[in-house]
């Protein structure tokens, strides 16, 4: 590296006097200052620098899993880097609570003079959900509020394999699903059978429960069944995957699923890191929508926002189904407790705690 014959001042070095003054308060421009449209914008430019650090992690993990093999020491730097972005999630969910210094008296002081732009316009924010994974169609109309220059660039961002993807290839590679002879799935759907079984004998010998309370919850059980059913059942995933029930490979559910059961093994405790972290910035972007529509009904009501859309109304409807990794979520649905999973063989056993030179998900 060339050494800098020049002295280094901490102003220059982070380009202070381009970020300190980027605040242009479009009030002023109008002969009148909002006093809290600094805030407003100083937190939305705070809020997009955060973006950014989340992409340059986002993309480095990208292409990471774009390796094959993926050596552990990637793993380790995968997950290091993904709960640095849920740490930053946190971090700025927590920016809601000082935007919401302001009243909405306050923020109408300028609220006009914001049309027709919108934090439906933020690129970054796009961006991160794409290259997250989250489900898109690339109908121009989904991009019709950025300029051409930017709705070029998300349909690039589109035609990428997304994390979910990378993730979904992944795991379709990780081993341990068979081993030789043993057969680890027909011994844990036996000990399913025999969990469900029991399950059955204490509803119907559960003399507390009425007939029809017994009845609901034998139909609830029998749903139970079904879930497991299609687990197993190639043709009944590949349907509940049409329905949207899935969207992970069956091969990458089970594997998920193995991890999760046997995560006290040393070898798959980072894949079991990298599955939570993976819910947790799921978990921190649902926060995010929930805390964005909340301020976005404390400040208009029921209002129209300024970039068109039905403002809160639309916000608390993406909510529930802009997530990403609801599979992994739903892996919870086909735990069994310690007791009753399949003891694996000693020489499995000795693979996952004593692994070799080698590499996860060759």
């Amino acid at each position: 590296m060339k050494k800098n014959d020049q002295p280094l001042y901490y102003f220059d070095y982070l380009c202070l006097g381009s970020i300190l003054n980027a605040q242009h308060p479009e009030s002023a421009k109008r002969g009148r200052l909002a006093h809290e449209e600094v805030l407003f914008i100083i937190t939305h430019q705070t809020f997009e620098l955060w973006f950014k650090q989340i992409l340059f992690e986002l993309a480095s993990i990208q292409e990471l899993f774009a390796k094959s093999p993926l050596t552990e020491k990637d793993l380790y730097t995968v997950v290091s880097r993904l709960r640095r972005i849920v740490g930053i999630q946190k971090l700025i969910n927590q920016q809601f609570n000082i935007l919401e210094s302001m009243t909405p008296l306050d923020f109408l002081d300028f609220r006009d003079a914001l049309t027709p732009a919108s934090g439906f316009q933020s690129v970054q924010f796009r961006e991160i959900e794409l290259r997250l994974g989250l489900s898109h169609d690339l109908k121009p109309v989904n991009f019709g509020r950025f300029s051409e220059s930017d709705r070029c660039h998300l349909h690039q961002i589109a035609e990428q394999k997304s994390l979910f993807e990378l993730i979904d290839a992944w795991f379709q590679r990780m081993p341990f699903l068979k081993f030789g002879d043993f057969d680890f799935w027909r011994t844990y759907r036996k000990a399913v059978g025999n969990m469900l079984l029991q399950d059955e004998r204490t509803i119907r010998n559960n003399s507390l429960l009425d007939e029809s309370e017994k009845i609901h919850q034998l139909h609830e059980l029998k749903n139970t069944r079904r879930a497991f059913d299609c687990l197993f059942d190639t043709k009944l995933y590949l349907e509940q995957q049409q329905k949207g029930q899935f969207r992970l490979s069956q091969t990458s559910t089970l594997a998920a699923l193995f991890v999760h059961l046997y995560r006290d093994e040393t070898m798959l405790q980072l894949p079991f890191d990298l599955l939570t972290s993976l819910m947790d910035i799921d978990e921190q972007l649902t926060v995010w929508r929930n805390g964005h529509a909340l301020m976005v009904h404390r400040m208009v009501g029921t209002k129209i926002g300024t970039g068109g859309s039905s403002g809160h109304e639309y916000l608390k409807s993406t909510i529930g189904r802009q997530r990403i990794f609801s599979d992994i979520f739903n892996l919870s649905t086909f735990l069994i407790p310690r007791s009753l999973l399949p003891r694996l063989p000693e020489a499995i056993t000795g693979t996952l705690r004593f692994q070799a030179p080698g590499s996860l998900g060759q």
